[in-house]
């Protein structure tokens, strides 16, 4: 596949030109948002932030003691950035080349109004002066400010975005007054791109600097149900969505403050999330990835050290990654390796690198024009080759040839894939036979779907699944934008007498917090034949907070297909 992709560049000299060019701008370009650096230098003054950062639950980061069983290993492998420490931490920090970044949280000193575990508004004036002191105390060594941990979590139970959008407002102007160039940043937990919207028509507009998302979720359905493609999307949606309402603001950095992956019971699969955690992320644009966490603490074995301190294959991943890509990795695009696996290209420190893994469990062979060496990242292995098995522990090729670094710069700007090119389509759908057939339209968690009991020789699934089940539409086809659309599913009876009935819940603007949108029951009609139920509606706005779209509930009924049709047009 590669040999036939390299033939076809031939034929796009006037692209890959363009490309190049582009390429020569980005190099040109570097950003400079930064929090981190060597001894000697503070959040202002280091030049350019890395990716590559690190988390700490309470537990591990309460105290200098706490911190000093663990971030002298992460200084050993480069990570320079933790996402925010304690005033009284900061200089011990500094000393193991450590900077942090700040939260401003919780209820501020002299706020007898607001309870413990809700946003502080009644008292914004306590609240302000709280951000005015932490900011004067930290001047010149914290740069960036994180406002609230993954919002609306950690807030009252009536309270809405209106609310934090109170508390931002109050705070981007107490610590601007005390340090213009510190930066703000606006927060939502996993990817609630729903809830940031509604902050900012709220007044947020213009009230931030950088946004911080947790997308836990959508990293668990990339590495457990291969959608690379959502993972991908996060901030390209999160783009168009600034575009829309705050266009200002549409460049912002990105950063995803936590993001992680349980060691138990595979920790091989933890690292091989981490690697395509921030593969994905730094292709897409992450402008810092804090892995979540350096060490194990309160939250489990999700350390990239035990609790013991002992090294996990995540940790050794990291170290891989830094190694060769260096602190300030270029994305140059990805490039197709086979039918349905990709690859990203980086221009590191030194090498060129190719970071790529198969999205399923078989394996396929790549072929190389040249000698290549194959950076195994869960063990550090390395090998020199003219060819590889690509499986689903990733690896790294350093020393990309030129002709397929071409290729990807060239597939830069193309919309990333899922099985399949969905721009344009009108619809998208999913059969459950017995080969369950997505087009366009996905089923999360469809290998455990699979493993259900199927009527009919295979020609329908069982509805009667636990939480029902679960759909995704591709990022290309619909994401974010509010376009009327129209879900059917062909379903019958399990038993032709027994009354059937299946709800739809959707991600909309009014969906943010812990529920979807409810869009109605549908009763499946009486007797033995396959029947068509429907949901229209105008307000579906997908951003896949929790990695999916919508659901619909188990009950005693077979269903054979899916689809999803935009109305407009």
């Amino acid at each position: 596949m590669i040999k036939y992709r390299m033939l076809q560049f031939l034929k796009r000299a006037k692209r890959i030109a363009t490309a190049c060019a582009t390429l020569a701008a980005i190099f040109g370009h570097l950003p400079a948002y930064a929090t981190a650096g060597p001894p000697g230098l503070t959040a202002t003054t280091f030049p350019g932030i890395s990716p590559f950062g690190i988390g700490s639950d309470h537990e591990n980061g309460a105290s200098i003691r706490a911190l000093s069983k663990w971030t002298p290993q992460m200084e050993a492998i480069g990570i320079h950035q933790l996402r925010y420490c304690n005033p009284k931490e900061f200089s011990y920090l500094a000393g193991h080349q450590i900077v942090s970044g700040g939260l401003l949280y919780g209820i501020p000193p002299g706020d007898t109004q607001d309870a413990p575990g809700t946003l502080p508004v009644h008292n914004l004036r306590a609240w302000s002066n709280y951000v005015t002191r932490t900011v004067t105390q930290m001047h010149g060594r914290i740069k960036y400010w994180e406002v609230w941990n993954e919002p609306p979590n950690g807030t009252g139970r009536h309270q809405t975005a209106a609310d934090y959008a109170r508390i931002l407002i109050s705070a981007y102007r107490a610590a601007k007054k005390v340090d213009p160039n510190c930066k703000i940043g606006m927060a939502a937990k996993s990817v609630d791109i729903n809830y940031l919207q509604q902050v900012i028509a709220a007044g947020g507009k213009n009230h931030f600097d950088y946004i911080t998302l947790h997308p836990y979720e959508v990293l668990a359905n990339a590495i457990t149900n291969n959608e690379d493609s959502v993972y991908m999307h996060i901030i390209p949606t999160v783009r168009k969505m600034l575009r829309a309402v705050d266009p200002s603001r549409a460049g912002v950095p990105i950063w995803f403050t936590e993001v992680g992956y349980n060691a138990h019971p595979d920790p091989a699969i933890q690292a091989r999330a981490l690697v395509q955690a921030y593969t994905m992320g730094i292709a897409e644009g992450a402008t810092c990835i804090n892995w979540f966490e350096g060490m194990d603490g309160d939250s489990g074995p999700m350390g990239l050290l035990t609790r013991k301190g002992n090294r996990r294959p995540a940790y050794t991943a990291m170290a891989q990654l830094i190694r060769y890509l260096g602190q300030h990795p270029v994305y140059l695009g990805w490039v197709p390796l086979s039918a349905h696996n990709n690859g990203f290209v980086f221009q590191g420190a030194r090498y060129t690198v190719l970071s790529a893994w198969a999205q399923n469990r078989a394996a396929s062979r790549l072929s190389f024009d040249s000698t290549v060496e194959i950076v195994h990242p869960l063990t550090g292995h390395v090998t020199r080759a003219t060819s590889c098995r690509l499986t689903q522990s990733p690896i790294l090729i350093i020393g990309v040839p030129g002709g397929l670094v071409k290729l990807a710069i060239a597939d830069k700007f193309k919309q990333f894939p899922w099985n399949g090119n969905f721009t344009h389509a009108r619809t998208v759908s999913v059969s459950l036979g017995k080969a369950i057939i997505q087009k366009g339209l996905h089923l999360v968690a469809a290998r455990a779907l699979i493993k259900q009991t199927a009527a009919y020789g295979g020609s329908a699934r069982s509805g009667n699944i636990p939480g029902g089940i679960t759909f995704e539409v591709d990022p290309n086809f619909l994401s974010y934008t509010r376009e009327p659309i129209e879900i059917t599913a062909l379903v019958r009876r399990a038993a032709p007498s027994q009354p059937a009935a299946i709800v739809l819940h959707y991600e909309s603007p009014a969906s943010w917090g812990w529920a979807d949108k409810n869009a109605g029951a549908c009763n499946i009609p009486a007797g033995g034949g396959w029947h068509t139920v429907k949901w229209k509606m105008t307000d579906d706005q997908f951003v896949s907070c929790w990695a999916y779209n919508f659901n619909i509930t188990s009950g005693p009924y077979f269903i054979k297909k899916v689809t999803v049709t935009k109305l407009a047009g």
